[in-house]
């Protein structure tokens, strides 16, 4: 369910459904309006043979399991509308879910960051086209226990922490305890980015504590005043409270909320995408333009994630409630 601290954040009434636009290796709301997907959608007679379409038939999705929550929810309420789509779900690391499309041995692929160079390359050379969309944003939360007196990290420092240069919170103006990193677990989407955008390249070279989920992380650092951990945007406040982060010292902060994941001014903002390739099957089509049509921006707002397929206009920030100074 939505986290209370992002209800009433969003006004949903005035979504509209995406629109007509899609690039091959790129991103757009969808392929089809949500007024196409309610064409054709009435049940088969009995033994009745069921064609391929936007409302009918048989997918596969592999699915990484940043995502599988959601997208089972996603699947649940397209399948309530439309009984004679099946929809399977599997779920797999974003590599082999990429890997499973090119092989054509699933319709769909749902994975928590972009396409890496080298999926793009192998793509190209071996001439396969994929269409991708994304459907939502996720700020990747920086988190410490409620009683660290630390406000705001910049990425160098935190990366300092991870790298083993930064031993103390002390030397990110806390008090005179030893920093205990956590880490989530290794193939994880949230990890790969975490490595791409904080590490940049550097080896972690300080013990961490591993933890297999956004949960684990959250109980553990709750429970450890000297630990730091990352999760998403979702759990930043359930026991524990998130940092201030800034891409380099001496530019603003930003507190993780929904309005600057928004608007890309949080330094750790991923998207979420979907998948397929062009020519595929008609109801992968539909069911990704389920997922990005006012209906399915709803669920992916009450996983805690943001919309990214429907306008959104925010209604409770006040100028005294800025994100950054």
């Amino acid at each position: 369910m939505i986290d209370k601290g992002l209800r009433g954040f969003l006004d949903f009434s005035t979504f509209d459904a995406p629109g007509f636009g899609r690039r091959l290796l790129g991103f757009a709301a969808g392929p089809l309006t949500i007024a196409a997907l309610l064409c054709g959608c009435s049940p088969q007679r009995p033994g009745r043979a069921v064609e391929d379409s936007i409302t009918s038939g048989r997918i596969s999705i592999v699915c990484a399991p940043d995502l599988e929550p959601l997208i089972r929810r996603e699947r649940g309420a397209f399948v309530a509308l439309y009984p004679d789509a099946a929809v399977e779900i599997r779920a797999g690391a974003s590599r082999e879910a990429i890997r499973a499309l090119f092989a054509a041995e699933c319709d769909v692929a749902a994975i928590a960051r972009e396409l890496e160079s080298e999926e793009r390359g192998a793509a190209l050379r071996g001439g396969l086209e994929l269409e991708g969309y994304r459907f939502g944003r996720d700020g990747v939360a920086v988190v410490v226990h409620p009683g660290n007196p630390v406000q705001n990290i910049a990425l160098d420092d935190l990366r300092g922490i991870y790298a083993g240069r930064v031993k103390a919170w002390s030397e990110v103006g806390g008090a005179n305890l030893a920093v205990r990193p956590v880490f989530q677990a290794p193939g994880a989407d949230i990890t790969t980015f975490f490595a791409q955008r904080v590490m940049q390249g550097e080896q972690v070279q300080v013990p961490v504590v591993y933890e297999d989920s956004d949960s684990d992380v959250v109980a553990y650092v709750a429970a450890h005043p000297e630990a730091i951990g990352f999760v998403s945007l979702a759990w930043a406040d359930r026991g524990v409270r998130a940092l201030r982060v800034a891409s380099l010292k001496g530019l603003p902060f930003w507190k993780p909320d929904p309005e600057t994941v928004y608007g890309g001014d949080y330094p750790l903002t991923r998207f979420m995408n979907l998948y397929a390739r062009p020519g595929g099957r008609a109801l992968a089509n539909g069911f990704i333009t389920y997922v990005t049509s006012r209906d399915g921006q709803q669920l992916v707002h009450e996983q805690g994630l943001v919309p990214t397929a429907v306008p959104v206009r925010f209604v409770r920030r006040s100028s005294m409630l800025g994100s950054h100074h």
